[in-house]
């Protein structure tokens, strides 16, 4: 019998991809774990789980928008669908959260991944600085006159690190009494950096879901 005439595996559409970046369920999961969790430890030279789990909460969120990234570098999505699924987790990270100590513990989370999501949408758009060095002494600067501006500078950090840049631990000062904003911002992009290495190999499989 002969074969029926039809599309190559080459001319077959791709499959859709069913990959959760981030969500409100996993939002509200780490608040919940968050508000049970010890802050205080038990006064040795551990890390109390608080501490520890608050940073690994901040890096989940990391994590999870710079998958975006990569699978736009991938060209797993157009531009405007990355920039898209940017803006969900945007909305879902910096809502309002619940009175009472979370507010403490997760508004500067919520303050640092600013840096984040500017820095990511700076990446797509390819308008960037890729001077650091420069770029660094210039937000510390505008941070010093509380300007607005701080976070773009900050923004085109992030983007440059997300292209490969160094950044950003020999520029965090561990010693100053009163950091900026902007220190937070950038103790947030070496995560950033950290977690693009990471993602060195990552790809989008069909049907994956989480």
């Amino acid at each position: 019998m002969a074969r029926k005439a039809g599309k190559s595996a080459a001319e077959e559409p791709p499959l859709k991809l069913f990959y959760i970046f981030y969500n409100e369920e996993r939002w509200n999961n780490w608040l919940r774990t968050l508000s049970e969790a010890d802050f205080e430890g038990d006064g040795g030279d551990d890390v109390p789980e608080g501490i520890a789990m608050l940073y690994a909460f901040s890096e989940d969120i990391t994590l999870s928008v710079l998958k975006i990234v990569r699978l736009w570098q991938n060209e797993r999505f157009k531009a405007d669908e990355a920039l898209q699924k940017i803006d969900d987790i945007e909305a879902i990270v910096l809502s309002e959260l619940p009175d009472g100590p979370l507010v403490e513990l997760v508004g500067p989370v919520q303050e640092s991944v600013l840096v984040l999501f500017a820095a990511c949408r700076r990446f797509i758009a390819g308008d960037y600085d890729k001077d650091v060095k420069a770029l660094i002494k210039r937000g510390r600067t505008l941070a010093a006159q509380g300007a607005d501006e701080t976070l773009e500078v900050a923004a085109e950090i992030g983007a440059a690190v997300i292209g490969g840049a160094a950044c950003c631990a020999r520029y965090v000062k561990d010693d100053i009494e009163d950091p900026t904003l902007f220190d937070d911002w950038l103790v947030e992009i070496e995560t950033m950096g950290e977690a693009m290495k990471s993602l060195k190999n990552f790809d989008e499989e069909p049907g994956e879901s989480s």
